[in-house]
């Protein structure tokens, strides 16, 4: 019989993409700030937090703020993104997303969102998704960002599970590593050579289904 009762998702790259909406909104600030923003270091933002990511551009662009003007320009930066997702639809779910979380849900599992973003109950309203999952934890919720396991400790606590009994699905290392270092099992989405620790990799949910997942 297996242990596992619950699954915790993150969001981004592994139910949705909205990478793209944030490197049109990282690279419309920078253009506004007069440098440009390219794809190569919108990859090395993957995982890291608002205020980090912002850091990171400004150190790119040689362009040095104050802390406060630092705030505002990143609060202009989530107004244009979340303006960009207002317009997500269904057809932007990542294959396989949808019909595994309803696997899970039919075979009497939990599940949990565990994500940095602080608009997740948008994107999952949008894509029509919300429904699918008991509890969401998210950046409104979570002071510590991954590695730290915070998200995904309180993602089984708030469905009154050990965290031993939680499988988390993530595309980021930092993700992995939360989840390892939370004491839970991991399926790590995209490339095994980077995701390394996960108990197994796939290219995305349409690859993975109930047999894989009490198998872990």
């Amino acid at each position: 019989m297996s242990t596992i009762k619950a699954c915790i998702f993150d969001l981004d790259g592994v139910i949705v993409d909205t990478a793209v909406y944030h490197f049109k909104a990282w690279k419309r600030l920078a253009n506004h700030l007069g440098f440009d923003f390219t794809e190569e270091e919108n990859e090395k933002l993957k995982g890291v937090s608002r205020v980090r990511s912002l850091q990171l551009i400004l150190e790119w662009g040689g362009v040095e703020k104050s802390e406060t003007e630092q705030a505002e320009l990143a609060d202009l930066k989530n107004s244009w993104y979340v303006e960009m997702i207002q317009e997500m639809k269904p057809d932007e779910i990542l294959p396989g997303a949808k019909e595994f979380l309803l696997a899970v849900r039919q075979a009497e599992l939990k599940t949990a969102l565990g994500s940095a973003s602080k608009n997740s109950r948008t994107i999952l309203e949008k894509v029509g998704l919300i429904e699918l999952f008991d509890s969401i934890i998210d950046g409104n919720t979570v002071s510590a960002s991954k590695p730290d396991p915070e998200v995904f400790l309180k993602g089984a606590e708030s469905l009154g599970l050990e965290p031993s009994a939680c499988v988390v699905f993530e595309d980021a290392i930092a993700g992995v590593q939360a989840a390892i270092s939370g004491g839970m099992k991991v399926v790590g989405i995209g490339d095994a050579q980077t995701l390394t620790g996960a108990n197994l990799v796939i290219a995305g949910l349409h690859e993975m289904n109930l047999d894989k997942l009490y198998k872990l």
